[in-house]
């Protein structure tokens, strides 16, 4: 079974396209919740955490789907093409084959990478808003240690796009870092007027 889908894997090409829906969306996720932490952020603690955690939540679902479905949609679609492709050029029907087998069964597992990727990312950042909800006085700054883990694993993302590309990673840790923290700075500049 497992070699069967490396196989799938490999001949379709997914594995390289998986990763990098795995780090755009997973960025993207980050990104948004950060996005909302900083505008909450702005309103000095005036908002009720469980509102703070119904929005996060709701983005990021919102996101996960929109991964989901999008990624599906396209990938499918991608992969019929390729498949019809290859079959004119082989003059042969493929459908039974192991190209036709992974041009319908990849697209759904770039899919779910697609749509956990945010929703993985969320939760993360999520966790100490979580805590001090189900227990309060557990973490005594919420929103702001939230964002700190957001600043992290956007670092980390940063990192792990480094070592693909080979450079140096860094550099790539600190420019991940970098975006997000102009985009905190507009959102918070944007959210004070």
């Amino acid at each position: 079974m497992f070699k069967r889908f490396q196989l799938l894997f490999s001949i379709s090409r997914s594995k390289l396209i998986a990763r990098r829906y795995f780090v755009v969306n997973g960025f993207d996720g980050a990104l948004t919740i950060l996005g909302l932490l900083i505008g909450f952020s702005v309103n000095n603690g005036d908002v009720p955490l469980h509102t703070v955690i119904t929005a996060c939540m709701g983005a990021s679902i919102a996101l996960s789907i929109s991964g989901l479905s999008s990624a599906y949609i396209s990938e499918s679609a991608e992969k019929k093409q390729e498949l019809k492709e290859l079959e004119n050029a082989m003059i042969a029907d493929l459908q039974n084959s192991a190209h036709g087998q992974a041009s319908r069964f990849m697209p759904f597992i770039i899919a779910i990478v697609n749509g956990l990727a945010p929703l993985i990312f969320a939760l993360l950042i999520m966790l100490p808003l979580g805590l001090a909800e189900w227990q309060p006085g557990l973490v005594t700054y919420p929103i702001e240690t939230s964002v700190l883990v957001a600043f992290i694993l956007i670092f980390f993302l940063g990192v792990f796009i480094g070592k693909i590309s080979g450079s140096f990673w860094l550099w790539a840790g600190i420019r991940a870092l970098l975006i997000a923290l102009i985009t905190s700075l507009l959102i918070y500049l944007v959210c004070l007027f």
